[in-house]
């Protein structure tokens, strides 16, 4: 089943009213929330006509609050990010909450991998994913993701270092149909791609699902279509699909479509671009800061969030699936770097 399915004019109609009651929902159970909005002009009663009025949180405020609208003990699991500076956002789940992510973040990922786990290689190490209670970004998105596959093979080591004996096995057992990989981007191509390059390996049958790091491979002066061009050219990999996403809003995934060059929203979540001077909404083809706004976030007053990366939007309805088609144009000049597998410290190749 797509979660690629509403046109812009259905999804702003399905949108509005669940991310007006979440806005009321999250007003009553967090004296912190409601507490910002009276400050910021949102009284109680308040008449919203377009996702585009709601009120925004920047996304920096859960490094710097603890923005919750749960009781401490049905705390079930806090997502942590993985910044440079060491200030970290902290992401309150109750099980409910955990539950209906790894729903939806399934529903959004079969969309291109269909409704059976695959062969799984993973570009990276099994120890990110030890301490089940609290994950780094990193952790949370591997471990959220490992669920879809099956007969695991871990590319790295527990010291990060890359394994020619695990890809090669991993290759052997499974490579003659359809498998998954997946990994952060950088990593993708330092621990994978310069691998399987080096040592002629056939990575024809994957499905390549992969996100952030991009900032170390513009150093290397590799962007989206150079990517995807050295995977064809060099491993024969061509079904390549890049996310965005953030701990923010776990559970959402803006995912790459067939067309390879522009990130769609699922039904469940959609892009707003504002100009980062009067913070006004921009047409398609004006590029801003990018606010992410889905339904999903129900333990915490994450469902509106203004974020710190770049991005514009391409066109709407006019794509291979429904709704906005945009690309994330990189970071707010003087934000903190992500992080995520751009921390990453292992082994060279």
């Amino acid at each position: 089943m797509s979660v690629f399915t509403l046109d812009q004019a259905q999804k702003d109609a399905r949108l509005l009213p669940r991310l007006i009651e979440l806005t009321e929902r999250h007003r009553a159970r967090g004296a912190a929330y409601a507490n910002i909005l009276a400050a910021t002009g949102h009284p109680v009663g308040r008449v919203y006509r377009d996702t585009a009025e709601l009120p925004w949180l920047p996304v920096r405020l859960f490094k710097t609050r603890a923005l919750k609208s749960i009781p401490d003990e049905a705390v079930f699991k806090v997502l942590t990010s993985s910044g440079t500076t060491g200030d970290v956002s902290r992401i309150y789940l109750d099980k409910e909450a955990a539950a209906a992510q790894t729903r939806m973040l399934g529903a959004t990922i079969q969309t291109v991998l269909g409704p059976r786990r695959l062969p799984m290689l993973v570009v990276d190490t099994k120890a990110i994913i030890k301490d089940r209670r609290s994950f780094s970004a990193r952790g949370a998105g591997v471990l959220g993701m490992v669920t879809f596959g099956r007969d695991h093979v871990w590319a790295l080591d527990d010291e990060g270092r890359p394994s020619l004996a695990a890809v090669r096995s991993f290759l052997d057992a499974h490579g003659d149909r359809p498998f998954l990989v997946f990994g952060f981007t950088f990593m993708v191509w330092l621990y994978l791609y310069e691998l399987a390059r080096e040592h002629k390996l056939d990575l024809s049958n994957g499905i390549l699902i992969h996100s952030g790091g991009w900032k170390k491979l513009a150093d290397r002066r590799v962007g989206n279509a150079e990517f995807r061009r050295a995977f064809r050219s060099d491993t024969g990999l061509t079904r390549i699909h890049n996310f965005y996403g953030m701990v923010e809003q776990i559970g959402v995934v803006y995912l790459e479509g067939p067309d390879g060059d522009s990130l769609y929203c699922p039904d469940f979540a959609d892009v707003v671009i504002r100009d980062p001077d009067t913070w006004e909404p921009l047409p398609p083809g004006r590029p801003g800061l990018v606010e992410v706004v889905s339904t999903l976030p129900e333990s915490y007053p994450g469902h509106v969030l203004l974020t710190e990366d770049l991005g514009v939007v391409h066109g709407v309805d006019d794509g291979s699936w429904p709704g906005k088609r945009f690309s994330i144009l990189g970071r707010l000049p003087r934000a903190e770097a992500r992080g995520c597998s751009d921390t990453f410290v292992g082994a060279s190749v």
